[in-house]
């Protein structure tokens, strides 16, 4: 019995990858992040230009106010209006439920979903049982068990695929 055992574990084969470093020389994951940066700086723009408009109609509330021009109520209701539009403008775009999160998770999903097929093919071309990913929690691995260069390898074929 403890023979068939060991032999059925000799027979493992286990493999693993670096995520971070596929994150980092993929391509896809370059673009996307840059995508989203460049999606990220719009709304930071207009973000702060809300803001600025803001800060002018405050200004111009405390001038008719100190002045005694009238009570600047017009203003102030259109301080008001401006703050809650800002706010509800944070969270449809930065906010935990917000445009650019819902868009990242998307970008990811795709591209994770790539990378999937990627090591399903060098697992299943390389006779692997698990491929385990080191950048998660491997404490100590042999450098010849690494297929993360395969992973890319196949993500440019997949890349080149479509």
């Amino acid at each position: 019995m403890l023979g068939l055992t060991a032999s059925a574990t000799a027979q493992l084969k286990i493999g693993y990858i670096l995520s971070e470093r596929i994150r980092s020389e993929f391509e896809e994951f370059k673009e996307a992040e840059s995508q989203l940066q460049l999606e990220y700086r719009k709304v930071q723009f207009e973000f702060d230009q809300r803001v600025q408009k803001l800060d002018s109609l405050k200004q111009d509330y405390e001038v008719k106010r100190l002045m005694s021009l009238d009570k600047g109520e017009s203003i102030k209701q259109e301080i008001d209006q401006t703050e809650r539009q800002i706010q509800t403008y944070q969270a449809e775009k930065v906010g935990p439920q917000g445009e650019l999160m819902r868009k990242q998770a998307q970008l990811e999903y795709d591209i994770l979903g790539k990378v999937k097929k990627a090591v399903d093919k060098v697992a299943i071309d390389g006779g692997f049982d698990y491929i385990i990913d080191a950048s998660v929690g491997l404490l100590y691995f042999k450098s010849k068990y690494d297929l993360t260069d395969d992973v890319l390898h196949e993500l440019g074929k997949l890349g080149s695929d479509n």
